[in-house]
C-alpha cells in the first residue's frame, strides 16, 4: 500500500447508489451530466468475476465518470485485496464492499447483505483491501439482517469496520430479510430507520456516515445533511434523474441545467459508442425518466422505448423523442 489518502467528509455528501441493472457506464455518463458533484457508485461486481473470471472488461469507464467507485461483492479477503487492486488499477476513487445485497444469488456466494452476520470475516476483507490500495475503501451496509432488531448488532458491526480501518460507511436504513422476501421487497416493505443511523453518527463522530433509503427530494436530502456527513439517492436517481440537477441547485448553487441541453451533451457520447457497436437501447433506457412529471413525459419514453431496440437506431431517434418538448417549452 502507498499510503492512504486523507478522507474529506465532503466527497460523500452526495452521491447514487451502486444499482445492479442500472448504474451502467452509460447510465453514470448520463447522471454525470446532471450532477458534477456526486460520487458515483458501479454496479456490484463480483471479486471472482474479476479474479477468477478474468473478466476486467468489467472495469471500464470514462473519464468524465469522476468521482466513481467501484462496488465489490465477495468474502474472500485475499480475492477481495485482488480485486480492489485491479480497481484502482483501473483508475477507479474509491473500493466499496457490499454488505447490503439481500438477493438469493448473493447469498449462495457468502456474500452481501448475510456477512452482516460475521463482522470480523467483513473486517478481515477490509484490512486485507486497504493493505492492496491507496484509495479508500468504505462498507455500504443495512442497519441489520433477520432477526438483528437491536441497536447493539449494528453498534458492534460499526465498531469491528472501525478496527479494520473503514472510515466511510454507506448505510441503507432498512433491515435485509434474507428469508421470505424478494430484493425488490427488501428496497420497499423492512421499515426505514433513520434515527438508527442518525445515532450511529453521533456515537462515532469520527466516521463519515453516509445514509441510503427511500430518500426522493430536496428538502429530505437537507434535512438528512443536518445529522449525518451524506446522502446516497437511490430509485429515485434513476427513474427521476433531475432531482440530481435540483439536489445540486440546492447543495452546490450548480444553475440547474436544461433538460434538452443535458441530452446535447450526451451526443458525443451517444455517437462514440454507436460507433464502436453499443446498441442504442443500453444507452437510451437510462434517460427514460428525464422528463419525469413533465408535460410530454409519457410521449417522450414511448418513441425512446419502441424504437431504441430497432437496428440502426442512433441520435436522430433522441431528437424524435425530443421535439415535442421543445416545441412545449
Amino acid at each position: 500500500m502507498t499510503g492512504m489518502q486523507r478522507i474529506n467528509p465532503n466527497n460523500w455528501r452526495l452521491s447514487v447508489a451502486p444499482m445492479m441493472d442500472w448504474t451502467d457506464r452509460h447510465c453514470r455518463y448520463f447522471h454525470r451530466l446532471l450532477s458534477p458533484n456526486a460520487r458515483l457508485y458501479t454496479e456490484m461486481v463480483t471479486s471472482a468475476a474479476l479474479v477468477r473470471g478474468k473478466q476486467l472488461r468489467l472495469l471500464e469507464h470514462s473519464q468524465q465518470e469522476h468521482p466513481v467507485a467501484l462496488q465489490l461483492g465477495g468474502s474472500d479477503p485475499q480475492e477481495l485485496a485482488q480485486a480492489a487492486r485491479h480497481g484502482a488499477e483501473a483508475g477507479y476513487d474509491e473500493i466499496n464492499l457490499n454488505v447490503g445485497c439481500p438477493s438469493d444469488r448473493v447469498q449462495s456466494g457468502r456474500f452481501g447483505a448475510c456477512l452482516m452476520r460475521e463482522p470480523v470475516l467483513v473486517g478481515d476483507c477490509v484490512k486485507a483491501m486497504r493493505d492492496a490500495v491507496s484509495v479508500p475503501v468504505t462498507v455500504k451496509c443495512r442497519i441489520g439482517v433477520d432477526d438483528q432488531d437491536d441497536y447493539a448488532d449494528l453498534q458492534h458491526f460499526t465498531e469491528t469496520m472501525l478496527e479494520a480501518g473503514v472510515e466511510v460507511l454507506v448505510v441503507h436504513a432498512r433491515k435485509a430479510w434474507l428469508q421470505g422476501l424478494s430484493p425488490k421487497e427488501n428496497r420497499e416493505i423492512p421499515p426505514l430507520d433513520y434515527q438508527r443511523v442518525y445515532r450511529l453518527k453521533r456515537e462515532f463522530p469520527q466516521l463519515v456516515v453516509v445514509i441510503n433509503g427511500g430518500i426522493t427530494t430536496v428538502d429530505a436530502v437537507r434535512e438528512h445533511l443536518t445529522q449525518v456527513d451524506g446522502v446516497m439517492l437511490g430509485r429515485a436517481a434513476y427513474h427521476d434523474p433531475y432531482v440530481l440537477a435540483r439536489v445540486e441547485h440546492a447543495l452546490y448553487g450548480v444553475p440547474l441545467p436544461a433538460r434538452e441541453s443535458v441530452l446535447q451533451h450526451m451526443r458525443p457520447y451517444v455517437e462514440a459508442e454507436l460507433a464502436r457497436g453499443t446498441a442504442l437501447k443500453h444507452i437510451s433506457r437510462h434517460i427514460l425518466g428525464l422528463y419525469q412529471s413533465e408535460p410530454g413525459a409519457r410521449g417522450f419514453r414511448r418513441v425512446l422505448s419502441e424504437g431504441a431496440h430497432r437496428e440502426g437506431a442512433g441520435w436522430a431517434l433522441i431528437e424524435q423523442a425530443m421535439a415535442p418538448m421543445l416545441a412545449a417549452a
